[in-house]
This record gives C-alpha cells, structure tokens and sequence, in this order.
C-alpha cells in the first residue's frame, strides 16, 4: 500500500512540475507581436471575411493590444464576423467594434447596383472593383453614396465622384477616395 501512494506521489509531483513548466515557458514570440504586425494581420483578417465586398468599407485602429473597428458593412454577419476574426489575432487583447450595419432598403440596394454598373462603365474605374478585393467601396445609406478606398490618381477620383453623382436617386456624394501617392504617405 505504501509503495502505491509512493507511485501516486511521485505522478502527482511529475505532473506538477510539468505544468508549472509549461505554463512558465516562453511563448512562440506570438504574444509579443508590435503594433505594426497586429496591423499586418488585421488588414488580412479583414480582407478575407467572405462576405466583405465592394458595398463594405472596414476600417481599423491598433492600440498596443486593443484594436478598434470602424465602417459600414450590408451584413450583420460582416460585422460579427470581423469582430471574432479580429479577437483570435495573437497579441490582440481587445476589440472595440464600431462598424455600422447599414439598414435593410431595396431603395438603397436598387442604387448600390445602379452605381456600381454606372462606375464599371466610366472609363478605366472598372480596374478598382473587378478584384476579389476591391480598391474601391460604395456605402449607400438611406439614398446617401459614400466612395471609400484607393485610386491611381487624381483624375480618376474626380471621374468616380462625377459618375456617382449622376445615378438616378442619389441625393448626396461624399468622395473619400484617397490617391495612391497619399496612401504612401500614411
């Protein structure tokens, strides 16, 4: 009996150490990532979402280990979904999430359509929303267009805004595309 509780000490005490071992043990270098790699893996996370598309716009800010997310999204799904994938970064300890679910309108999906075909059509901008990942994002929000994202250049962001300006039912554009060479000097 005695050899038995012997055995049984000796387990516990092995099982101890290694626990108290693991548990000190250094981490792969996930848990001190900087807060340009949790922006690298931020923009992936959100870049990826499978139902993030060219009437979404998402954006984010990173505070050491809080990320804060911002935009306007179709989807509540979106929104949700952005939020958990945001959460499982490594080195992320907490997520803030603003984004907006824009409401439910066939008026507004009706312009949506219409100012993206009237965009595909106006000149080279067809390049900005042909990709899996769109450089150019159209929010419609209760007959309002706003134009998100990236362009080449100057004259195609005045061309985006002239375009979306003449769809039927719009009643206001706000053009916050920015210009390649202002992206770079973020």
């Amino acid at each position: 009996m005695r050899k038995f509780k012997n055995i049984i000490l000796a387990i516990a005490v092995t099982f101890a150490i290694a626990t108290s071992a693991a548990v000190a043990a250094p981490t792969s270098g996930t848990q001190g990532l900087d807060e340009q790699q949790i922006m690298k893996k931020v923009r992936k996370e959100l870049v990826m979402l499978p139902y993030y598309g060219v009437f979404d716009n998402l954006a984010y800010q990173v505070e050491g280990g809080s990320v804060t997310l911002y935009g306007q999204v179709v989807h509540p799904t979106t929104r949700k979904d952005a939020e958990r994938r945001v959460a499982r970064i490594a080195g992320v300890e907490r997520v803030v999430n603003q984004i907006e679910v824009l409401p439910l309108s066939n008026v507004d999906d009706s312009i949506r359509v219409d100012t993206y075909r009237t965009l595909l059509r106006a000149g080279s901008l067809y390049r900005y929303m042909r990709r899996a990942n769109p450089s150019l994002h159209i929010v419609v929000n209760r007959g309002h267009v706003t134009l998100e994202g990236v362009v080449a250049n100057e004259g195609d962001r005045r061309l985006a805004y002239i375009t979306a300006s003449t769809v039927p039912g719009v009643f206001s554009v706000t053009n916050n595309l920015r210009t390649d060479r202002e992206r770079r000097a973020y």
